[in-house]
């Protein structure tokens, strides 16, 4: 079905339009931003330790790289969706496009900590707008019939990026400069920009509505503060007092927003979309995953190389592997959630992306190197379905009306625990090395993060049984037969 034949109530009367593109297409447009990203992500990842030498700071401080990026996502995506109603989708991803690669640019040119923070300040400002926007394209582009295999199409090139940048990273922090790392940005930014201008329908809505200014500063102060919050105590740098003032902030302005929300004809973040059980479920039982799973890159990279000893190029080399396992996962995830349906994809595939995930706590120098291969793949192929799941059974029961703000809406709690989940790993690292006593992290101490962020994600299938058995059979295929 292509985007013409659709009959939705979205303007389209415009001079001249770009060709129409498949769904196949449209999937890998929009994924060559994605791909920018998780290259992005992976690859820093990698470099923390090098970088934190160069800055002359504890490697433990370099979280607020991090999580400077993911908060700048947190508080800008709410705003994403209404501003690609407004400007048109085309407008708007292109020039994410262009922000994101600005800021790349300056990341590789900084000098200093706060420097570097600030430019992923404007990384994340570029994000905030290319990736919800891209996925909101692909969903106003294609029926529901075939989203879950454009989602497929959608995350090949986006796993591509792990599953590169690990390696790719390692090898530019041990024999060039981590600088470079930023600046391969560059040439996929420009291919983004031209490929989102020759194909990429500039989609707006015909009566956006009243944008929400009042929504989307209280839902910033409070998204910023709880997270800047959260990792300026996991970093002991300022007075607890401070910290502790900046969280009574953010949930003082969530209060307020939840009554301002519920008075606001069309609030900034809908919370009545969190009415609609397939998508509460996905956002609720999905952000207790993302916990373990934002931890994860924050951790293992920093446990290869602190912990075990290896170079950063060393561990690049395995750490992808997980990516490389998730890349597996897309020619099968179709034909597994048609056997599965999303209810046990959810429950018991949650289930066990989330004890391997427990598993990486035991990694230690004595292992074959070909046994951490093995569980990284298995953990990268069966994490991949779990949140291939998530992310399509969210939208299954969204009016298309309601697209753009359910897709803002799950894409900022999608980041908001992607960082809840450094903040914890970070916080639970420097518990650790307080207690045990020591100057510096060890190996144990990476383990008690693992096993602490995998505790709360355990939580996540528990929450998933609340799904009905036959939810997204339309996308899946799935059916329960009825009883005789």
């Amino acid at each position: 079905m292509s985007i013409s034949a659709r009959t939705d109530p979205i303007e389209r009367v415009r001079p001249r339009q770009p060709p129409v593109p498949s769904t196949r297409l449209t999937a890998l447009i929009v994924a060559s931003a994605l791909f920018m990203e998780q290259l992005d992500s992976t690859v820093l990842s990698t470099a923390l330790p090098a970088m934190a030498k160069s800055f002359h700071v504890d490697p433990l401080h370099m979280s607020v790289a991090l999580t400077a990026y993911l908060l700048s996502l947190a508080v800008f995506i709410p705003a994403s969706g209404k501003i690609a109603d407004r400007l048109g989708s085309r407008t708007v991803f292109r020039a994410a496009i262009v922000l994101f690669t600005l800021g790349s640019v300056l990341c590789g040119l900084s000098q200093t900590l706060p420097f570097l923070v600030v430019s992923r300040i404007l990384q994340g400002l570029g994000g905030a707008m290319m990736v919800p926007v891209g996925r909101l394209v692909l969903l106003r582009s294609v029926p529901k019939s075939e989203l879950v295999s454009a989602m497929s199409w959608l995350m090949i090139p986006a796993t591509i990026g792990p599953v590169v940048g690990p390696p790719l990273g390692g090898f530019i922090v041990t024999y060039l400069s981590w600088r470079w790392i930023f600046d391969i940005n560059v040439p996929i930014g420009i291919l983004g920009i031209v490929l989102a201008t020759l194909y990429i329908e500039d989609i707006r809505e015909p009566e956006p509505g009243r944008f929400d200014l009042i929504g989307l500063i209280l839902s910033g102060i409070a998204l910023s503060c709880l997270i800047f919050g959260l990792d300026l105590a996991s970093r002991g740098v300022i007075p607890v007092g401070v910290t502790g003032s900046m969280i009574a902030v953010a949930a003082i302005c969530a209060v307020l927003y939840w009554f301002h929300a519920h008075r606001h004809p069309d609030p900034i973040l809908n919370l009545r979309l969190m009415r609609i059980p397939t998508f509460r479920i996905s956002v609720v039982a999905g952000a207790l995953s993302r916990i373990a799973v934002g931890a994860v890159p924050f951790l293992l990279p920093m446990m290869l190389q602190i912990g075990f000893g290896m170079s950063a190029a060393q561990s690049g080399l395995i750490t992808f592997s997980s990516s490389a396992g998730s890349l597996l996962m897309r020619a099968t995830a179709q034909p597994l959630l048609r056997r599965l349906g999303f209810r046990n994809t959810l429950v018991w595939v949650g289930t066990v992306s989330t004890l391997i995930i427990a598993v990486y706590a035991a990694f230690r120098p004595s292992w074959p190197i070909a046994l951490i291969y093995a569980v990284l793949l298995a953990g990268g192929f069966i994490q991949s379905l779990q949140f291939m799941a998530y992310n399509t059974v969210a939208y299954n029961d969204v009016p298309r009306a309601q697209m753009s703000a359910a897709t803002s809406f799950y894409t900022t709690f999608q980041q908001l625990f992607l960082t809840l989940g450094i903040c914890i790993a970070a916080t639970t690292l420097a518990a650790s090395e307080l207690a045990g006593g020591h100057a510096h992290l060890r190996l144990p101490d990476f383990s008690i993060a693992l096993l602490v962020v995998t505790t709360i994600a355990m939580a996540a299938p528990v929450v998933s049984l609340r799904l009905h058995p036959d939810a997204g059979a339309e996308m899946s295929g799935h059916h329960i037969s009825a009883p005789h």
